[in-house]
């Protein structure tokens, strides 16, 4: 979302004073650029820093490109799998495929994955966590 804005003050910035002023003026549009460009490229950066990796008795998310965060979900914790996409990662062709805990604070996301893989991760999940928790 940053950088739709970026984009739009960017335009804003070249536009209006290149217009109104002179050519020369249109060089406002240079700082909001570079950032948009900076903002692009952290967006690519941290967009591949997602991983998940489905293990015996749980599934480790890690994500961050200056700050690494890794998850640990056992399969016998999950209550909920459900894959949700909103209107921007209807139009990209993403989906997102979230993990409910019964504690709040440890519920998970894996973004950014193809529908398809989104709904076979969930019925994955969702199998391995009848299986573990059919013993409580």
């Amino acid at each position: 979302m940053l950088v739709v804005w970026l984009g739009l003050l960017t335009l804003a910035a070249g536009l209006v004073p290149g217009l109104l002023a002179g050519p020369g003026w249109a060089a406002f549009a240079l700082p909001p650029l570079a950032l948009l460009v900076w903002g692009w490229v952290m967006l690519e950066r941290n967009w591949r820093s997602w991983r998940y990796a489905e293990r015996s008795d749980d599934l480790l998310i890690s994500r961050g490109v200056l700050w690494r965060e890794e998850t640990v979900v056992p399969y016998g914790r999950m209550q909920l799998v459900e894959v949700t996409s909103g209107p921007l990662e209807r139009h990209f062709g993403l989906a997102s495929v979230q993990l409910h805990t019964a504690a709040a604070a440890s519920d998970a996301t894996i973004p950014g994955l193809v529908p398809a893989e989104a709904e076979r991760l969930r019925d994955r999940l969702t199998e391995l966590g009848e299986a573990r928790s059919a013993g409580l």
